[in-house]
């Protein structure tokens, strides 16, 4: 659990906000929840490791001939 205290110093709650929210964006909260958001089927480590080369690969190919074009 994420807590934010308001510092002695008469701090305003904009930036008690600005705090919490930065805190939330670093543990990583939201993208677990967007990750669960939607059921994904049970799929072994390695064939999900393997898929996401695979898009990486194709993301590289399709840069690649992005930036040859604008040559």
């Amino acid at each position: 659990m994420i807590r934010v205290t308001k510092k002695e110093s008469g701090e305003s709650t904009e930036n008690l906000l600005r705090r919490f929210n930065r805190k939330v964006q670093q543990s990583g909260v939201i993208a677990i929840a967007k990750q669960n958001q939607y059921f994904q089927k049970p799929i072994s480590k390695t064939e999900r490791r393997r898929k996401a080369i695979i898009r990486q690969q194709r993301k590289n190919i399709k840069i690649k001939k992005l930036k040859l074009g604008q040559r």
